[in-house]
């Protein structure tokens, strides 16, 4: 079985393993995803760890899970809202400092357990890349996600 492309995330580089579709009541594939919180903390993980520069969608994501609006985020990263809003936008490209800034704190508001955390380790990943990379993770037991290798 191919691995399920999870576009509810918002994302377009999320792919689950071990996902198995079920017929509904019209016969139809349906896909039931449980423990939708250890999906998108598994999700943030592979967001900040990955080794490519963050893309807009990446950076939406990771803030709607911490819970800020784009004003709240811009001041921490000390950038107005509609800058923000272009990099989520895919407008303009996030500034290295800023996005490494935003990775360190998706780790802590996000309590993630994520091996690379120094800012210089994070700042290293933060390279411009022209596809956002590629996000799989293992969904064979769902009360335990984690990114494949």
């Amino acid at each position: 079985m191919s691995a399920y492309h999870y576009r509810e995330s918002g994302l377009d580089n999320v792919l689950i393993e071990g996902v198995m579709p079920c017929k509904d009541d019209e016969g139809f594939d349906v896909v039931t995803i449980p423990n939708i919180a250890g999906l998108h903390a598994t999700i943030a993980e592979g967001i900040v760890t990955h080794r490519a520069g963050m893309s807009g969608k990446e950076l939406r994501f990771l803030r709607s899970e911490m819970g800020m609006t784009q004003a709240q985020l811009a001041q921490v990263v000390h950038h107005d809202a509609q800058s923000l809003g272009r990099w989520e936008r895919g407008e303009f490209p996030m500034e290295p400092v800023a996005e490494a800034l935003i990775r360190l704190l998706a780790i802590e508001a996000l309590n993630l357990h994520v091996k690379h955390s120094t800012i210089v380790e994070l700042s290293q990943m933060c390279t411009p890349s022209a596809e956002p990379q590629r996000i799989l993770i293992d969904g064979h037991d769902p009360s335990h996600y984690k990114l494949a290798a």
